[in-house]
């Protein structure tokens, strides 16, 4: 790890610096626990007495950590501020700040922090493990293992030490050896609930959900309050086809909840629960917790003018700026209430809408009454922060927004029951000239059933895998016979495209960039006869452009609403995979669907 040590004054009390991770289900341990007080308590009561500064120091840290004990960090972190200005190669104040910074939320500080107490504390465990436990959270995965190996050499057998290296190596989707240090400590330790909940995040993260629940049962029993052990048990028995019973632990769960960020992933968890319990008014409304700072990848909006209020504010002639948030698959389902908001503001309104920017021309011919522009986002210190230039330079001349609101807090207005969502083939619309030279481009393929093929995201870390099929699996719909396969799907296909060809499956690629050039994608996605595939970002625009559209989803998709189908896209076909290993039984329903589609064309 490269060591970077910070100025004291860098690490100010009012600097925001909050960093967000990954969840890292089953990690354990807790810089602040009574027990790592209880150390640092210990080890500033063993330096004895010596010159007059150096007392003031240990007493200045003594004041720190009491600090701490009670909740109090901001004054410790100054304490310990007032410490290194006077000696920045005091070992034990990084660290003593290191923790009151994590506890703030000011990860990126803490990361440092206690980066710089371990080089110049290297012999004491205790750091490298707080180190590695944050490094783990802030996705360091690299970093976190060496860490806790260096720290496992020292303490051999650790049940927390072991637990968080197993986490890592999960996250790493290392699978069999983390079942492996867990299964050796557990036999040993078999009264450990964390070590129970670890293994049973092994299997769930695999999608092997009925075989963790067993696990997680296990965790609770022996520890009934454990609240981290049932929030995990929610995520797997809401894909297995009891939100009842996921909500009935999220709610327990919540009070237990060891840190604000544990706390916004549960109220995550609860607001997906109960949006796809069809539960859409109370659903929206918690989903705001995606906003919480605490959230990983939470999005904050510089924009100057206020949140837009709806139970307060009349939005009717206003001039209301809505920011697209999160993903492009995300700003096409939540972009279905711009023409609602559209028609509130009314003629003497103005909307602002500012999208991803690969976007804009989409968005800009399909509500032309509107002025749209991109955003752009930055890392500041670790958060996601969003701006608008083109809202300056309007600005300038117009005069600013009256309000501004998420994109996706639209639904909590505009969607609150089914009844609200419009029956409709899409809401964007594609290029018609675009859409004619696809046209022309794919006739001259020949004669057949023309299919746009999307298979996996980009974006395949953790938990993401299980939602995706490997390649070899699509071979029956890749050789559907009267149908001429298009691929759709962005990033480096290579060796998809190459396996196919070698089997003597004739897959056409467009020539045209399928990762920027969206304006073009929703218009070759409307010239195809169909478009097939999970629900990531290029079926999302297949489906708002109106293209005839094939989902193949998830047992835990909560975009269903409770329905057998997807009412952001009311006339888009529905695949279930029925569980993360039903992926040959909806590929295998695709493939009859497809030869239906030939016969009847026939």
């Amino acid at each position: 790890m490269t060591h970077v040590t910070p100025s004291p004054a860098d690490l100010a009390p009012s600097e925001l610096a909050l960093g967000h991770m990954a969840v890292a289900q089953g990690s354990a341990g807790d810089s602040a626990s009574p027990a790592a007080i209880r150390r640092l308590s210990h080890a500033l009561a063993g330096k004895g007495p010596s010159a007059k500064a150096q007392r003031k120091a240990i007493d200045t840290l003594k004041a720190a950590v009491a600090a701490i004990r009670v909740g109090d960090y901001a004054t410790a972190t100054r304490r310990c501020l007032s410490v290194l200005q006077a000696d920045e190669h005091n070992g034990l104040a990084w660290h003593v700040l290191a923790i009151s910074r994590e506890k703030e939320g000011h990860l990126s500080d803490a990361l440092n922090a206690y980066d710089s107490a371990l080089c110049l504390l290297p012999e004491d465990p205790a750091i490298a493990h707080d180190l590695a436990r944050l490094a783990q959270r802030l996705g360091h995965l690299d970093i976190a293992e060496k860490l806790l190996l260096k720290f496992l050499a020292v303490e051999p057998g650790h049940v927390e030490g072991t637990n968080n290296l197993a986490c890592v190596l999960r996250d790493q989707k290392r699978y069999t050896e983390a079942v492996d240090r867990l299964r050796d400590l557990i036999q040993i330790e078999q009264d450990s609930p964390t070590l129970w909940n670890t293994l049973g995040t092994v299997l769930s993260d695999q999608g092997q959900m009925k075989e963790s629940l067993t696990f997680f049962d296990e965790a609770l029993r022996l520890d009934p309050a454990f609240a981290k052990a049932r929030y995990n048990r929610a995520n797997v028995l809401q894909p297995l086809g009891q939100p009842d019973r996921a909500l009935a632990d999220l709610d327990e769960a919540l009070p237990g909840a060891e840190t604000p960020y544990e706390r916004a992933m549960m109220r995550m968890a609860r607001a997906m629960t109960l949006m796809g319990m069809g539960r859409l008014k109370d659903g929206f409304e918690e989903y705001e917790v995606r906003l919480d700072p605490e959230m990983p990848e939470a999005m904050h909006v510089a924009v100057d003018a206020p949140r837009w209020d709806p139970a307060t504010q009349d939005i009717a002639g206003k001039r209301l700026l809505v920011v697209g948030e999160q993903g492009i698959a995300d700003e096409m389902v939540f972009g279905g209430c711009l023409p609602d908001v559209i028609e509130a503001v009314g003629p003497t309104g103005k909307v602002f809408i500012a999208v991803e920017a690969r976007l804009v021309d989409l968005y800009q011919r399909s509500f032309p009454t509107a002025v749209v522009g991109a955003h752009r986002a930055v890392r500041l210190e670790g958060r996601l922060t969003r701006y608008c230039p083109f809202m300056e330079q309007i600005g300038e001349t117009e005069g600013k927004a009256d309000a501004w609101t998420p994109m996706a807090s639209l639904c909590a207005v505009y969607r609150r029951d089914l009844s609200a969502f419009p029956d409709r083939d899409g809401y964007l619309m594609p290029d018609p000239v675009k859409v004619a030279r696809w046209k022309s481009e794919l006739e001259a393929l020949g004669p057949g059933l023309k299919v746009g093929l999307h298979w996996k995201s980009l974006v395949l870390t953790g938990v993401r895998a299980r939602y995706f099929s490997s390649f070899e699996r699509w071979k029956p719909v890749l050789t559907a016979p009267g149908c001429i396969m298009v691929n759709l799907q962005c990033g480096d296909v290579t060796e998809d495209l190459a396996a196919a060809e070698a089997a003597g499956v004739r897959i056409w690629t467009p020539p045209m960039d399928l990762k920027d050039d969206l304006d073009d994608l929703a218009a070759l996605s409307c010239a195809l006869d169909l478009v097939v595939g999970p629900g990531i970002a290029g079926t999302n625009i297949a489906a708002a452009a109106g293209a005839r559209t094939w989902l193949i989803h998830a047992p835990d998709d909560w975009h269903l609403l409770a329905t057998d189908r997807y009412p952001f896209y009311p006339r888009v076909r529905t695949f279930a995979t029925g569980g993360f290993d039903g992926w040959p039984r909806a590929i295998g329903a695709v493939r009859a669907a497809l030869e239906n589609e030939v016969g009847n064309a026939a």
